[in-house]
């Protein structure tokens, strides 16, 4: 994946929050422990996202997570940006400093069609929208989840 962990289980991570539709905070740990993420890691992912304003955390016995605003105003596109930075969407695929400013890498005209439908993929995506899916089809964010039989 093109996505850094940190991203994938940043998205999983809200995505869950979103699908769970949760009154109130929802605890790191059973994010955690539901999603198979190490604690710790995930503690950090989510501050990379209360920094960015996508999520808001409390403290104490019944503290945790919830999401900062409506689902169906957060796209994917921020939830990447707040946790990896926009890099992936504005340099060289293969690291090379200066491509498409001075010499282009043997990817620049690829990667620069590619990288415009995944922005556009993730701009136009909403944690509202993909909730919804996974509500409805019983769709799964965690690895060892059980795959529904096939109708």
């Amino acid at each position: 994946m093109l996505l850094s962990k940190s991203a994938e289980y940043g998205l999983r991570a809200t995505l869950y929050l979103t699908a769970l539709e949760p009154e109130g905070y929802v605890a790191i740990r059973e994010i955690s422990k539901e999603l198979d993420i190490s604690f710790h890691f995930l503690t950090k992912i989510l501050q990379k996202l209360t920094e960015a304003g996508l999520i808001r955390s409390f403290r104490g016995p019944k503290g945790g997570v919830a999401l900062a605003r409506s689902p169906d105003r957060i796209t994917l596109y921020d939830i990447v940006v707040a946790i990896d930075g926009p890099e992936l969407f504005t340099e060289c695929v293969l690291g090379l400093p200066g491509c498409g400013e001075h010499r282009l890498c043997p990817l620049h005209d690829a990667w620069r069609v590619e990288r415009g439908r995944l922005q556009a993929l993730l701009t136009g995506t909403t944690l509202a929208t993909l909730a919804a899916r996974i509500r409805e089809e019983g769709l799964r964010l965690a690895p060892g989840a059980p795959v529904p039989p096939e109708a």
